[in-house]
């Protein structure tokens, strides 16, 4: 199979466990080849407007979403549930931005960095659903927002739009918000929840990097002044809003200024 063939057969796979166990099987099968200086091609394979899902969870608008409070056990698990959710949605649209965007010339390491997020997403949300198992839940036993693969569709055809929107804005706001998940689990003392949440944490960082690092590159070779490029494009596809606190420490690290992010609070519509 061709990389782009891979990255179909996983979008098109509905059910959650065996989409990431197909996803890290070629994940791995894409780094092996590579180590050992053969090829796979990249190929052409056509990607599904919306990737394959299971009957559960309901899908709903992100206002109709109950809010738990998070002080309790029952929030908790909400919580985890949301974040698996997401993480299954980024285990789609990391292999969706191999499979779409054939006319665009990356280097090798533009697949590298992707093949290996969407590993990463698979573990973390296989980290979700057990610590969801664990809990006598389950992903899929709570209604999810349907909101998430908007801005796959709506940027189905511009990549550096994609870059801008999901790595750098919706991954970048993951790392706003993790710590204080973090220490919401710490006070409640689920060791198991912190531990995969500090894994989650430390290795999203490099999904961020990895959207900077490709946006920065398209507009080098397109001769563009990459930060009004990235305002313009986020206030084309991004649909929510960019509020602060911001965790600037982990968002330099990503390769992300503050003049990217600060001049967008309160510019957007919700």
């Amino acid at each position: 199979m061709s990389l782009r063939e891979m990255a179909v057969a996983v979008l098109n796979t509905a059910d959650p466990r065996q989409k990431t166990a197909l996803s890290r099987r070629f994940a791995e099968e894409w780094r092996t080849t590579r180590k050992d200086g053969r090829e796979i091609e990249l190929g052409i394979a056509q990607p599904p407007d919306m990737p394959a899902r299971p009957s559960k969870p309901e899908l709903l608008s992100p206002r109709d979403v109950a809010q738990r409070k998070p002080g309790t056990p029952e929030g908790r698990i909400a919580m985890l549930h949301a974040i698996a959710h997401i993480e299954l949605n980024a285990v789609d649209l990391h292999w969706d931005i191999i499979a779409r965007f054939p006319d665009v010339d990356f280097p090798m390491g533009f697949y590298d960095d992707w093949v290996q997020a969407a590993d990463d997403e698979s573990k973390h949300f296989n980290l979700m659903a057990d610590c969801l198992e664990a809990r006598e839940s389950h992903y899929g036993a709570l209604p999810a927002h349907a909101g998430m693969w908007m801005s796959a569709s709506e940027t189905a055809k511009d990549i550096m739009g994609r870059l801008a929107v999901v790595p750098m804005v919706l991954e970048a706001r993951g790392l706003d918000v993790t710590p204080g998940m973090i220490k919401l689990f710490k006070q409640a003392k689920d060791h198991a929840a912190v531990d995969a949440l500090d894994v989650i944490y430390s290795e999203e960082v490099a999904h961020v990097a990895y959207g900077s690092r490709w946006f920065h590159f398209l507009c080098g070779r397109e001769n563009l002044d990459p930060t009004p490029t990235f305002h313009m494009l986020v206030r084309r596809y991004f649909h929510g809003q960019l509020k602060p606190p911001f965790n600037e420490e982990k968002r330099a690290e990503a390769g992300i200024a503050p003049d990217f992010y600060w001049p967008l609070v309160d510019q957007q519509k919700p």
